[in-house]
Formats: structure tokens, sequence, C-alpha cells
């Protein structure tokens, strides 16, 4: 106590600053310019009619990273909330920079001395008085605001506004309402030996009130006395500002006639308390003469006045008119206006005792005069005549006609609509069991069935779907107990209440919350220090179960009626929708949306029965998306920790909320609560709401065999950190001994979310580390937080069989040396009187900015609302399950997936198509090399094969190396989520990496084949043009003869002439033509290299037959089984395509050919899951072959007979005839010779040349259309399929697509291709796009060529061969027969020419129209439907259990899987003993108990859990929804007796709730499956 009280400055604030007038009299305009200005000065006008709401206090915003200090008046109020908000004891100590800075330089500098300016700068008058700002800031909010602010200063021990004055309306105010959130907990010394203690809310604890008032001028500084009344020895706190403090002394404009309020509650330590019972100190500001009404209040309602005066006036009657308290005058015996005689003549009138009058005396310093007060007060105190609780003060504050704060209509509404449902609770526990049913056992017993429906470990032996489908009547029958319960009055009221518009709902709230804590208050608060005390000792386990059981018991809170509403809810919504039942609460999420909206919590996690109301929750975020959609951005805080270490203190003070939990129990379950983000800052953080989630402690070791607790907390852990973006890992006490427990936990969680795609942030934290150098002097400890974060990775990966992943940082990114930090305690000193730490408040406020720092740079996209919800499903659906990383199933993740499926065969069709086109531009060069169109310069067509093929390496490099970038710049993108498919990247880069070998070997085949053919038909090229050299040379011959012989010559004449000519030589000429292969050789040759691999054994299988032989008949399986026969058929079947394909070429053939037939049987025998030997490959590979070599034999010989010399000349022989007369005749044959070029060389060309293209074009469109969705991916794929199967519903395309999938499959494409390009004109487009695009270029070749004036007719047509050839491939025996016997002018030939060309368009578009799609398709050499069956088959895998195919994007993906699995009896599977088709499903099965026989396990029994021993590279997640399998189970069941019929079985046992799925809801249920909405 070292500062001196004893100054009589003239400066005193509380004496000489001018006082407020009394209540009694009018507002005078001074008084009023007073308020508006300080509210201008701060910045706050606008929310003195507006009033402040805590959404806009709570948001976070820029000012986040701002400075400490303000930069002028109008931040003030903002840094005191803030600091506030987080409880920083500092928030009062209010700097603006600008005043300071301006004071600095004016008293720094080279300035001489001037006295006066240095104390006219030493003085704080410009500064506006704290006073003033905490006045204003109360006018101006809203009573949610104001009882925020009143708790938190409570907390900081800061005194409270008690009669808040307002000037503008000349009034008064009691804050009783505001001072309703504040609850203290201390121990009286009565209490002391029994340890018991008192917790309340303090407006109804009934304490003595000692009040401090001042009359006149005072020297002493009354609240700095109060501080030091107050604070004992070891804490001194600044409880009530005063004129020493920091701007104390600054002039109050507003704040005169305010009176504060603060509390002393002892601890219960005689050594440490000041006072041994509790009590309330009021302090009023300003002159008692100028706010008599307020003098009179505290007169009435204290237990005794302490006034401060100088000097006293005995004729003032104002002491004497209110004599309700006693009074005690306190004075200042050295301040010089003190007069002795008038204290004589006031104490004598008012009857007072020496013991009533306090005086500093010179003799008596600050120690003694304190120590003197302090023992008045607490006489006062012991004996008091005067006990009133602040609620009832409000009787007399409406006598003296001073407002009350609660009195406002829709408060008291409330407040009668909480009373009458929480006066009729006697006993909590029968009370919740009448009026709260559905939450109770029931949802329980729905809990257990929920996850054992998920586990079936308790099936047994059961058949499993039967089990599930008893599992689920149960529920049903549960969800029917609870909607026969009629809702009760309680209940009624609950949801009427909350119904109310605007703020009355939140009153109401806040009064159910209120009065139902202090229901429980007592209770609660005694069960939960024997919880904690029986918790120190691990003994005492039944005791502690025991005490966790009256703690859920005895607790209610407003959670548990907006519980009740959700089972409500739940069960209501089960029911048909036509029910009025469901009509009546359909309303209700909406209700909890906008309690959301505005700050009230929602219960993810119910912590009694450690579920998620999962329907509830869903269409509550839903709705509360419509709300704000499209700002539904969030971000996700959640905080974890071992039980009982302030994890909720640490949210609360960070963000400035409270969660709504009851009274004296620790947090149960998980709360999320909902904090806006300021538009400016929107834009920083990108997103538009912070979401908070509080969660119960992890329980600790000796707790572990409570209720499951390890399974409860491990997932509540994974549920919390996947809904996370960033997770504070809670942990009290420097070194920990709970720290292992804890990371095993966390560490498990984060492991998971690794694997599923999610990659969520984390910050230790350190709670209880007070040394400054913690960080430092942890190092050692941050090591050894890493070695067992370390220790702990590599245990959680083994028991989730990912035992890649050896370090934590495998598992997430961590940095030791920023990833932790350490916090000091939360209380600076011992409670109930110790303010909040300072340093604990500071240092949560540096994690705050951390955190938002992290969530700011963080480079993937928040969630949307509905992305959340979805996360929320999925994650809970995967919890229940026991193995979450093969249980996990996300719509989110899934669309993502979607995504980059579709992105990725974007990709890949575009480089296909691209290949496509160059391929065929290639062919068109080889197939023109060495005829007059050729233009390569290269003279052998081995070289030219090489530069092509160097040509298509390059091509394809490009190709792969555009895949590979722009997969990378799609991991590259911050939105859309894309990191969640993080784990499937390296996939589509195997596949691009695939793609690219699997293009490069079909177009170098294609490339050599084209070449080696082009070579053979050289030479008969160069002997076909030496024929027709000799015809043209004999017929110039025959003309001449026949001139000179005879002027008149009939037709007739020249006949016989041209028939004797024409015989004559084609008896001299040679037609040796290609010689016939033994195609069958060649095939045998290959066979025999191919299946020599294999052994002796194949190679004898072959030798033993010869190939002619084969091939006559249908393939039969040597070991007749049917699977194996099936998996024959649907090879045979591919194979033959590939073999038409090829003969419809009509080219000659190539090794090539067999090859790649023997390629595609090899690849399709590994990529079977049948399992099949020796004998049945090379069965199947004789048959094929003999098949292929019969096929290619006829091939071979048609194109040699084609192309035979001595027919190709006889062909034109007629041609020839008419070319020779013309000539002999001397006909001009402009015309006819462009017609003949036009039909005989142009046509066949652009026809050929459409046919090449319109294959790729046809894919484009499909790929581009209407209907290009059911393309774009193989999910999207399989829903089209499905969803045609079901429209259609019969049992024999539901047979032909389950036994005969690929040529189902390869049908349906084709059907969807013909019924696209059926409609409209989008076929002739097509087709008429690339014929236009050939007329053009024959249009351009026709002008090029006619560049060169000084050529003949000949050099004309050789030009314009040449610039289309690599374009069109114009027939060499229709081109020579044209050039010979051709006088045609050279100029007239191309008019004419051009003129033909554009009716040979017009007859092609005609020809076109007549085609109908069918043929067309036969006609073109790129099939369609045989590309989109390579896209969308996939890898073709199928699932081993059910034969469902694989829908994995891309080819080379690390894991096969499905949407849905279906009963293995529609593949044909029954029981061995009874004969009934097999009802079970695979999604199923691999979560129960039940074995598996099969050949791949070597027929051995295995457990279908542990399936990925046999079949690593498949994924089989169980039925997450629990209804994927509706749409084959309605299947099953509507067709059983055709499959077993077709199986020739017993129809399947089908399970009562198999019978009840409708067509919709398989519809439906397709639909969610496949995320198809």
């Amino acid at each position: 106590m070292a500062e001196n009280l004893t100054t009589a400055q003239s400066s005193d604030v509380e004496d000489e600053q001018p006082c407020g007038k009394g209540e009694d009299r009018p507002t005078t305009q001074s008084e009023e310019s007073h308020l508006k200005s300080t509210l201008e000065d701060l910045g706050l006008e606008q929310y003195y009619t507006e009033k402040l709401t805590l959404s806009t206090v709570l948001q976070i915003d820029e000012r986040i990273f701002a400075q400490e200090s303000a930069k002028c008046y109008s931040d003030l109020p903002w840094c005191f909330l803030r600091k506030l908000m987080m409880v920083n004891g500092t928030a009062r100590n209010m700097k603006c920079t600008t005043l300071c800075d301006s004071n600095h330089v004016a008293s720094s500098g080279s300035a001489a001395f001037d006295l006066d300016e240095l104390v006219k700068n030493s003085k704080s008058g410009d500064m506006l008085n704290p006073l003033d700002m905490i006045t204003a800031l109360f006018l101006c909010s809203d009573g949610f605001v104001q009882q925020e602010v009143a708790l938190k200063m409570s907390m900081c021990q800061f005194s409270v506004p008690l009669l808040l004055p307002n000037s503008d309306k000349n009034q008064c105010t009691l804050m009783l309402w505001a001072m309703r959130n504040i609850v203290k907990k201390y121990r009286p010394h009565s209490l002391s030996e029994s340890k018991g203690f008192i917790e309340e809310r303090i407006v109804l604890s009934e304490l003595p009130m000692v009040s401090f008032v001042r009359l006149g001028e005072c020297s002493l500084s009354k609240s700095e006395i109060l501080n030091k009344l107050l604070s004992n020895s070891q804490q001194n706190n600044d409880t009530f500002i005063h004129r020493n403090m920091e701007y104390g002394d600054s002039p109050r404009r507003i704040s005169n006639g305010l009176v504060e309020i603060s509390w002393y509650l002892p601890c219960g330590n005689r050594n440490i308390d000041v006072f041994g019972e509790p009590l309330a100190v009021a302090n009023l500001r300003g002159d008692i003469a100028s706010f008599e009404t307020q003098y009179s209040f505290l007169c009435h309602t204290s237990a005794a006045v302490f006034v401060f005066f100088d000097s006293l006036d005995p004729n003032n009657k104002l002491l004497t008119n209110h004599l309700k308290a006693p009074i005690f005058l306190v004075g200042n015996y050295q301040s010089k206006s003190f007069s002795g005689d008038a204290l004589k003549k006031v104490a004598t009138k008012m009857n007072l005792k020496n013991r009533n009058i306090i005086l500093k005396t010179r003799d008596r310093n600050d120690a003694d005069f304190v120590k003197q007060l302090r023992n008045t007060v607490r006489d006062v105190v012991e004996t008091p005549k005067i006990k009133m609780r602040l609620e009832d003060m409000a009787s007399i504050a409406c006598k003296l006609r001073i407002s009350v704060d609660e009195d406002s209509p829709e408060c008291q509404r409330a407040k009668t609509n909480a009373k009458a449902i929480t006066e009729e609770i006697q006993d909590i526990l029968q009370y919740k069991e009448v009026n709260l049913p559905s939450q109770g056992q029931i949802w329980k017993e729905l809990t257990c069935l929920e996850k054992e429906e998920c586990r079936l470990k308790k099936g047994g032996a059961e058949n499993i779907e039967k089990y599930k489908s008893d599992l689920r009547q149960k529920k049903k029958h549960l969800r029917e107990q609870q909607n026969s319960y009629v809702k009760s009055n309680a209940m009624g009221n609950f949801i009427k209440a909350i119904s109310a518009p605007g703020r009355e709902r939140f009153y109401f709230l806040k009064w159910m919350k209120m009065n139902l804590d202090n229901l429980c208050q007592k209770k609660l608060s005694s069960l939960r220090e024997q919880y904690k005390e029986k918790c120190q000792n691990s003994e005492n386990i039944k005791e502690i179960k025991d005490l966790d059981r009256q703690l859920s018991n005895n607790s209610l809170g407003t959670e548990h009626f907006l519980r009740e509403m959700g089972q409500i809810y739940e069960a209501a919504i089960s029911l048909p929708e036509a029910e009025a039942s469901h009509q009546q609460v359909i309303h209700l999420p909406k209700l909890c949306a906008e309690l959301l909206l505005d700050g009230f919590p929602l219960e993810l996690v119910d912590g009694d029965a450690s579920s998620i109301p999962l329907r509830w929750v869903s269409d509550i975020l839903h709705e509360l998306n419509a709300l704000v959609c499209p700002k539904n951005k969030i971000l996700v805080v959640t905080v974890l920790g071992v039980q009982g270490t302030g994890k909720s203190t640490l949210l609360n003070t960070m963000f400035g909320v409270q969660f709504a939990v009851s009274s004296g129990r620790c947090t149960r379950g998980a709360f999320m609560l909902l904090i806006r983000i300021s538009d400016d800052f929107k834009k920083v953080l990108n997103c538009d709401f912070m979401v908070i989630i509080d969660t119960e402690g992890l329980k600790s070791p000796e707790l572990a065999q409570l209720d499951d607790s390890h399974e409860h907390d491990n997932e509540l852990a994974t549920l919390v950190v996947g809904l996370s973006d960033i997770t504070l890992i809670n942990i009290a006490m420097e070194n920990s001994t709970e720290m292992k427990d804890i990371l095993q936990i966390v560490v498990h969680a984060f492991l998971r979310m690794k694997e599923v795609g999610k990659k969520p942030k984390c910050q230790f934290v350190h709670q209880n580390v007070s040394d400054v150098s913690a960080h430092e002097n942890n190092s050692r400890d941050r090591k050894l937080l890493l070695q067992q974060l370390n220790e702990m990775t590599q245990a959680a990966a083994k028991m989730e069989r990912k035992e890649e992943n050896k370090n934590f940082s495998d598992v997430m990114e961590y940095n030791p040396d920023t990833g932790n930090w350490y916090i000091p305690g939360l209380w600076n000193g011992n409670p109930p009187m110790a303010p909040v730490n300072a340093g604990y408040s500071e240092a949560v406020n540096e994690l705050k900015k951390k955190i938002i720092q992290i969530l700011r740079d963080c480079q993937s996209s928040a969630n949307n609302i509905l992305e959340f919800t979805e996360w929320t499903k999925s994650l809970w659906n995967a919890v229940k399950h026991e193995n979450f990383i093969f249980s996990f199933r996300n719509s989110l993740v899934a669309d993502v997936y979607t995504m980059l499926c579709t992105e990725f065969n974007k990709w890949e069709w575009e480089f296909k198509k691209h290949m496509y086109k160059w391929v065929t531009d290639a062919e068109t060069r080889l197939c023109n090399f060495g005829t007059v169109a050729e233009k390569s310069d290269t003279p052998d067509i081995i070289e030219l094969l090489s530069h092509l093929k160097s040509e298509a390496r390059s091509e394809l490099h490009k190709g792969e190396t555009d895949l590979h970038q722009n997969l990378n710049e799609y991991f590259k993108r911050t939105e859309g989520h894309v990191h969640l498919v993080e784990g499937y990247r390296e996939d589509f880069s195997n596949s691009a990496k695939s793609l690219r070998r699997e293009i490069e070997s079909s177009v170098l085949n294609q490339l050599e084949a084209a070449a080696e053919i082009r070579q053979g038909m050289t030479k008969l090229d160069r002997l076909k043009e030496s024929h027709k050299n000799r015809l043209e040379k004999e017929v110039h011959a025959l003309i001449e003869e026949c001139r000179k012989e005879k002027a008149q010559t009939t037709d007739k004449e020249l006949d016989r002439e041209f028939d004797k000519m024409w015989d004559k030589i084609v008896n001299e000429l040679s037609f040796t033509g290609l010689k016939t292969t033994d195609i069958f050789d060649k095939v045998s040759s290959h066979l025999w290299t191919n299946v020599t691999r294999k052994g002796s054994h194949a190679s004898e299988l072959v030798s033993a037959k010869q190939l002619q032989d084969c091939g006559l008949k249908c393939f039969q399986c040597p070991d007749q089984v049917k699977a194996t026969q099936r998996k024959a058929e649907n090879i045979i079947a591919v194979c033959t395509q590939l073999i038409t394909e090829k003969v419809q070429k009509k080219t000659n053939y190539h090794d090539n050919y067999i090859l790649e037939i023997l390629h595609v049987i090899d690849d399709r025998l590994n990529n079977q899951d049948v399992k099949t030997d020796t004998e049945f490959e090379v069965s199947l590979k004789l048959h094929i072959c003999g098949v292929a070599a019969r096929e290619f034999q006829k091939m071979h010989e048609d194109f040699i007979q084609m192309n035979d010399p001595y027919r190709c000349l006889c062909q034109h022989k007629e041609k020839y005839r008419a070319d020779f007369k013309d000539l002999f005749h001397e006909r001009d044959q402009c015309q006819k010779k462009a017609e003949e070029f036009t039909n005989l060389c142009l046509r066949p060309a652009v026809e050929t040349y459409v046919n090449k293209s319109l294959g790729p074009d046809i894919v484009d469109e499909m790929l581009k259309s209407n209907s290009s969705v059911q393309f774009s991916t193989q999910m999207f794929f399989q829903y089209s399929i499905l969803a045609d199967l079901l429209s259609k519903d019969k049992f024999e395309d539901y047979l032909r697509y389950i036994c005969s999938y690929e040529e189902y499959v390869t049908k349906w494409i084709l059907d969807q291709i013909v019924k696209h390009l059926s409609n409209g004109s989008t076929k002739l487009e097509l087709e008429d796009r690339r014929l236009q695009e050939s007329i053009n270029s024959i249009k351009k070749g026709i002008r090029m060529a006619q560049k060169d004036e000084n050529g003949n007719l000949m050099e004309f047509v050789e030009d314009f061969c040449k610039e289309l050839g690599d374009k069109l491939v114009i027939s060499q025996d229709a081109l020579g027969a044209f050039k010979i016997l051709n006088n045609a002018n050279k100029e007239q030939f191309a008019q004419w020419l051009i003129t033909c060309v554009e009716e040979m368009g017009q007859s092609l578009r005609d020809t076109f129209k007549a085609t109908d799609i069918q043929n067309k398709l036969q006609e073109i050499h790129i099939k369609p439907q045989n590309v989109l069956f390579t896209r969308m088959f996939g890898c073709g895998k199928q699932c081993p259990f059910c034969k469902v195919p694989c829908e994995a994007g891309g080819k080379d993906h690390s894991f096969h899987w499905a949407s849905a699995h279906r009963s293995e009896g529609l593949g044909g599977f029954k029981f061995f003993r009874s004969g009934n088709l097999c009802i079970d499903i695979c999604s199923s099965l691999v979560i129960s108990e039940v074995n598996f026989r099969c050949h791949a396990a070597d027929h051995e029994r295995h457990p279908y859990k542990n399936y990925t021993d046999i079949f690593p590279d498949w994924k089989i997640p169980p039925d997450g929804s629990l209804q994927v399998s509706d749409y084959w189970k309605y299947v099953m069941t509507k067709f059983n007796k055709n499959f077993a019929q077709e199986y020739k079985a017993k129809p399947a046992d089908i399970p009562e709730a198999w019978e009840n799925i409708s067509k919709e809801q398989a519809e439906k249920c397709l639909e969610e499956t496949f995320c198809f909405k």
C-alpha cells in the first residue's frame, strides 16, 4: 500500500469534475451534447438505436491482426471488446496512439525548457475516461451483449454496472438481466471444515451489499481505497477504475450517476481471505447530491452505506432523509475544507457513534486507514441488517422509478414461457422419463442397433441378410414406439416458444438455460466434486461409473429439449410423407438452423448415447445452407484433449463464445457453433463462417473400462478431426503423463484422415506452462513428443494395415518448433477472487492469430455447408464400422473423384482422337507411296516407315506429356477440393503411361501393316502400268490404221477391230499377280510361338491338332464348368468382332492381325478372376485361331483376286473401247473425262475418307451431346445402364447384363449410338462436315494445279493428286484407266471437274441420307461402339464374389472397387445344402464373421473380413448407408423364381424387409449410390 491517499489536490477527479444532474430534473442540453459527442467520438452513434449484437461483436475480422492499441477513439470500443471477450485483464488499459504520439512529439525535440508546456503535456484531459467508454458500450448493446460483457468483466474481476445512467433519457436502469449470466463459486468460512462450497447465480445469491458514495468534494480516491479494501497482500486487483489508473483522471462525460457492483467471495482459507463471508460492494460515481435517486436505491438495498466527504453542510438534509441503511462517514481530516464542527452537528443529528465515523488523519498511514475501514465492513457483513438478492432489488427500483433492463415485453413473455416449463420440474430423472421419453433408453438402443448393423458382431451363423433385415425391423419397432408417445406439454410449449419471432426466442432460451442450470447446479456441483475426487484413485471404478450415471441422470439443459426435438423429428420423418405427424415436424430443422445462425450451439454428437442423430443434424445443416446460400463456405476449428484440461475454456477465451453445457458438468459429446466472418475478411479467409466444435474430454486411462470409452474416444476423435480444417490438441501440464494416451487416439484419427484424402492441420497446446522460456526449455520435450508421435503412428498404421506410414510426418505436415504452443495457467492467483491471467489471454490470442494465419494460407478450398454435411454423414457412417479406412465412403470424395475421372477421360479422348487422325493421315501417305500422289521425297518405303514411326513416337510423347501436365495442373487447383483425391494421382499417372504404350503398340502395328501391304503392291502396280501403256500404244496404232484404210468406219467395224486388238494384247501380255499364301501356316506358326511360353504340355496340345479342323463347331469347355464356358464365349465374341473388322477393311493379310488377336486372348485370360488351366487356354486359342485363319485366308484370296492384273485390265475394257471410238472420231472428251475422273477416282476416295473420319466424329458427338454424361466416367456409365434396366424391368435384360456383361454392354452402347444418331440430322451433319472438308480440299487442289499454265492434262492431274496426297487415297487402277486414251483440254477439264465435284457432293449427300445408321456403322473403319466400350469397360475386372464390374477410373489403378454390390445368387451361387439361391451380399459379408471358399483360397475356409488376404487389389467397403444394395435386392426379390429356374436352383429365402422395397426406392437408391442427384 505504497500509494499516498492523503493528497488533497484540487485536481481530484471525483471532487472537481462537473457532476451529473439529479434524476428528478430534466436533462440539460449540455448532457445531451455530452452523450452525442461521446458516441460520435467512439463511432457508436449508429448502435444507439440499432443495438450492437453478439454476432457483430464475435465476428472474425481484420482487427485480429491489428495492433494492441487503438489508432483513434473509434477503435477504442472494439479494442476493449476484443480483449474483454478473451477475458484479458488489460482490456480497460486504453491507449490511443494518435494522441499519445502527438503528446510525445510535442514534448520531444530540441525546444527550450518551458514549465507550462511540460505541465500542459502531462495532463490526460484529452483522453476519454474508460468509464465513459464502458457506459457508452452498455448503452449501445443489446441485452445479450450486455450479459456477455458483464460476465467477462466479472471474470476479469472488473466491477460491472448495477445502475446504468442514460443522460439522453434522464433515467437510469437496473442491469439485472446483464448480470444473470454471472455464476460464482466460493467457500465461506462456515463451510471450511466440511470442504463444502456454494455455486450459484450471483443475482440469486442472498448477500449483504455495502455501498460507497461521495458527498460533495473528496480528496480521497474512493475507488482506489475500495480496491485496496478488497485485495489481500498477495493480489491487488483494480476492481474499480480510479484516478491513478491510466486515463482514470480524465473528466467523465456520461458515466456520472453510474453505480458499479463487485463481489468479495472467500476461498475458505483464513490466511488469504480478507472477509470470511461473501459480500457485494457498490460504488456510485459522482456526488449523491446530484444523483439522489441512485443514493436512495443504495440506501434501500444496502447493509451499510459509506459516505466519503471532505466537508459537510449541517443544513443538507440528504443524509438525514435516507436512513434506511446504516450510514458510515469517511472523511479526510487533513483536507483544508474539513470542518470538525460540521461533522459533530451532522453526527449528532444522525445519531452516529464513533464506529460510524472513519477519519484519515496525519498519524494514520494508508495501511492502517484501510485496515480500520475493512474491520468496519467486516462487522457489517458478519451481522448484516439487510441481505438481499439482486433479483429482489427490481421491486425497489420500480418504486423509485428506476427502469429494469429485463422489463421489456419480449423478455417477460420469454420468462413466463420458460417458467411454465421449468416450474413443473421436481425430480429431474423422473421429469426426463415422462416429458422427454424419446431420448432415453430407446435412443440408446437405436444407437446400438445402428452400430450392430455396421459391425454384425452378434450375427453368428445366421444368414447375414436375414440378420440385417431383423435389425431393421427392430429399429422400425423402436421408431414406432417413439411415435406412439404423445408429445408432452413441456415439449409443445418449448417448440412453441422457440418458434416465436425475433429476440423473444433468444430470451426464452436464455431463461431456460438459466432456470435449468439453477435447478441442477447444487446437485451437480456436489456430484462433480465427488467425481473428481474418485477419479484420483483408479480402484474406484464401480463408484466412478455410478457417479457418471448420476451426473447424466441429474443433468438437464436446453440441449436435452433440443435433443428431444431431434428424436421426435427423426421418428416422425420416418413415417410416410402424407402422415400428419410427418407434416407437423418438417419445420423443426429450420427453427434450429435459425438458432445456429444466431449463435446458439448445435449438439453434433449426443454425449449420453454416443451417437449422431444424422437425419436431424443433416436437415438442420441443409436448412442452414438455404438460409445463407450462396454465402455458405465454412472453415472448422476443433479442440481435442484429456477430460478436464480446459478445452471449452480455451475455445471460449479464443473466440469469446459460451458453449451451452449444463453447469457443474464437463462437456459431453460435441457441440458446434457458428461464428460470422466480416465481409472484408471473407476474401482473405475464403469463407463466410467459422465453425467451432467443442468436444467432451478423452477419458483418462483409469476410466478406460467405463462404457467402452476407448472405442468412444476413437470414434469422437476420428469424427471431429475429419470435420476439422485445424485441430487443437490440448495437453494440460508440460511433460504430462496423459500425453501418450491422448496421442494414441489423436494420431489414429489423423492417420485415418490421411488415408481417406483429408488433410487437416493440427497444433499442440501445452497448458499451465508459465515460464517465459518454456518454449526453449521444452526443446527436449518436443523431441520426445515427436518420438512418441512416431511410435503412435507406427502402432496406428499397423492396426489399420497401413504400415507404409512410419513417422507422424508421413501422416501430416508437422514441425515441432511451430506446431507447439505453451500457455500459462488460467488464473492469476487463487479463485474465486483471482482474475484471469493476462498471460493466458495473450498466449491464446497469439494462438488464435496463428490458427487464422494457417487457415488463410491453406491451399485447399473451404467446404460449403452441404459438403460439411456430407463429411459428417460419411465420417459417422465409417466410424460406426470397426475398420474406418476400409469402411469410409464419402459422396464429396466421390464427386471429386468423378470430376477427376471426367477430366482425365476428356484429356484421354483428345489424345486418342489426335492419334486417330494422325495414323489415318500416315496410312494415307503410305498408301500413296510410289504413286503420283506421293508427297514424300523418300525413295524407299522402309525409310518412310521409319520416319513415320519416329514421328509417331514424337506425337505420342507430346500427348503423354500433355496428359501428365493436365494432371499436375488439375492437382494445383485450390478450388474443388482436389486434395481429397491426391491419393489417386499416381493411379492416373500410371494410366497415362499405360495409355501411351497401348496407343503406341496399335499405331506401330497399323503403320507396319500398311507399309508391308503397300510394298507388296508396288511390283504389281508397275506391271499394271506397263499393261496400260502397251494398250494405249496399240490403240493409237489402231486408230492410225483405221483412218488410213477407210474414211468412213462404222462403230461395228471399230468394235470388231478393237476386239481383235484386245485379244492379241491379252495373249501377248504376262499377268503374273500376287502369290497366294497359306494363312493357316502363318497363323499356326504364331500360335505355336505364343503357347510354347506355357511349357511343353501346351506345345504338345497344339501339335496334336490341325488348325484347319479347329473353329468349325461351337466351342465347348474341356472342364464343362459354366463360369469357364461363359468366359470363353465372351472372349470368342470379342475376337470374332475383331476379325470381322479386319476383314471389312478388304486389305491383304498381315501377321500383326493374328498377333493382335492372340494379345487380346492373353489379356482377357489374365484379366479374369475365373481360374483356368493350360488345356482350356490352348483349346480356346486353337478355336479362335482356326476361325481367324479361315476368315483371313478368304480375305487374302479375295484381295489377290481383286488385284489380279488380268481382272483389273479387263474390268476397264468397255471404257477403253469407248475412249478408242472417241479418239477415232475426235470427239470432245472434257466433260466425259471429268465425270469419269470424279466417279472412278474421287468419289471412292471421298467415301473412304468420310468413313475413316466418321468413327471418331461419332464418338466425339456422343461425348459432347446431351447424353454425354453417361459416357463421362465408369460410375455414370454403370448408373445409366442400371437405370435403363430398371426402367424396362425385364428379367431377360437383367440376366444378359449379369451373365453376358460384355456382350450386353457392347449392344447397349450400340443402341445408344443408333438411338442418338437416328434422331434428327446428326448423322448427316457429321457426314456432311467431312464431305464438305473433302470437297474444299479437292477445289483447293484444282486451284493449285491450275497455277502451272504450261503443263498438259496429265501433269495437271498429277499435280492435283499430289495436292491431295495426305488426304485422299485415289485408286491407282482407276487413275491409270483415266490417264490413257485421253485427249481432253486441261482448262476445260478443270472447269468440268469443278462442276462434277459439286454434283458428286450432292449425290453423296443423297446416298448418305438413304443409308441408315446401322449400315453406316458397318461401313465405317473405326467402330464408335468399340471406342466407347474400351473407354467405359475400364480395367475389366469384376468383383471376385458378386461379379459387379470395377468402376475405378483409368486402367492402371491400384485398387478395384464398385459402388453397389449385389446378391451372389444373382450370379448363380446357391447354398450347398439347401440348394436355395444365395441372398448374401459381399458388402455385408466383409464385416461379418462368415467364411468363404473359392479356388483362389485353395477351397479353404477364409473369413470374409480378411478377404484382402486373397484379393488384395479389391476394395469392397461395407454398405455405408445400409441401403446401397436396395437396387439389387429389389431385382432379386422380383425375379427370384426366374433366376432360380435359370440357374436350376430353389428360390432364395427373401427377407421380409426386401419385400417392401419398391421400384421407386430402388431408383432412389441407385441415384444415391452413384451420387447422381
